[in-house]
């Protein structure tokens, strides 16, 4: 509504629960048409699958340097836009001593209590908190390159029974199962459920930040490209990248708008402190391909 009330453009959202892989197929089969997209907001994968397919056209947003080189296409094609990093989340009126890194889940005081959100050959976000442990353990990108330390971390935890190989939710989390659980830091809130009995707090380890964030991009030959490029405009600006954060997730321009003091203070003060003088790592694509091929033999057999 906000561009809409500044430019006097409609802004049409078609399916605001639509998956990435829907999108591509939308922007695939109804090419030509008045009801093709003209922007698009996917995950890293269907972002670089769409600009290998043709289907973007490249553009810049004006903020475009603050944008890490990491988390855009060189030429333009996509760009990340919100998001966050795999952090630790715990109940603290089970867990006392809280613990501040990954490699702290290997203390055995923490038996019975460290999941997973889900299966990491089957659940994207359990798969990348399985890389943020090989990121830590392998003390930067070495571990990004190779999760062969993150299987041998996990293979630890299993063997001290600090493991519990339970999907975790807000239920088991409300039961006591699961009171140590990884996850993205802006998917946290929704464990504190809703009883009141459980106090639960996160942390963003300060071993590794693993980011992880939903990518914009233009269609290439929509109905309405000004608008399209008007519209990414508006995202990236600081009233735009604000809203995000209002919204509980990070703005990639946050780091760039804390320097130049434009961020939303309340909703910035409410994130998870990120550790200082670590630096993110947003994997590739190839990463995570070569990261999920050598996880999904192995996490079975651990």
């Amino acid at each position: 509504t906000l561009i809409s009330e500044k430019d006097g453009i409609k802004v049409n959202s078609y399916d605001q629960e639509a998956s990435s892989a829907e999108e591509l197929v939308a922007v695939r089969t109804l090419k030509g048409q008045d009801r093709m997209p003209d922007v698009v907001d996917v995950g890293l994968q269907f972002a670089v699958q769409g600009a290998q397919e043709g289907l973007w056209a490249p553009y810049k947003v004006s903020t475009w340097n603050d944008i890490p080189t990491a988390a855009k296409d060189a030429k333009g094609l996509w760009y990340s836009d919100y998001g966050g990093y795999i952090a630790i989340g715990y109940d603290a009126n089970v867990v006392k001593t809280p613990p501040k890194s990954f490699a702290d889940l290997l203390n055995p005081m923490y038996k019975n209590q460290v999941a997973l959100n889900g299966d990491p050959t089957s659940s994207n976000s359990a798969f990348l908190s399985v890389l943020a442990t090989s990121v830590a353990a392998g003390k930067g990108i070495k571990g990004a390159n190779n999760i062969q330390y993150g299987l041998e971390f996990w293979s630890k935890l299993k063997s001290s029974g600090n493991f519990v190989p339970v999907a975790a939710t807000p239920a088991t989390v409300e039961a006591g199962q699961t009171p140590i659980l990884l996850d993205w830091d802006y998917l946290h809130a929704k464990y504190k459920g809703q009883s009141g009995k459980v106090d639960w707090k996160v942390v963003v380890p300060t071993d590794a930040l693993l980011g992880g964030f939903y990518a914009q991009a233009v269609v290439k030959n929509s109905p309405h490209p000004a608008a399209a490029r008007l519209w990414q405009e508006f995202l990236y600006s600081d009233e735009g990248q604000n809203l995000w954060l209002q919204g509980g997730a990070r703005p990639i321009r946050l780091d760039a708008m804390v320097k130049a003091k434009k961020h939303d203070k309340t909703a910035y003060a409410l994130l998870p402190a990120t550790p200082k003088g670590v630096t993110p790592v947003f994997p590739s694509l190839q990463q995570q391909l070569l990261a999920k091929a050598l996880l999904t033999p192995a996490w079975p057999k651990l």
